[in-house]
């Protein structure tokens, strides 16, 4: 009983750790969309896009709009 415990302690720790790494990542910024919309508004303020992409690639896009 005791070996099983501390297996599942181990991969439950690693289970957490993954978890918590990913969060703010991926989750928070999926949870909170408007608010990097927002942030996004401002740091691409002032940018003329044509200036700064590369001949023949697509202008940038929201990447927030389905």
């Amino acid at each position: 009983m005791s070996k099983n415990r501390k297996i599942v302690f181990i991969f439950g720790g690693f289970v957490t750790a993954v978890a918590a790494a990913f969060y703010p990542i991926f989750f928070y910024p999926l949870a909170h969309k408007n608010e990097y919309r927002e942030v996004q508004k401002m740091n691409r303020a002032g940018i003329e896009q044509a200036d700064v992409q590369p001949v023949g690639v697509k202008i940038w896009s929201d990447p927030f709009k389905k």
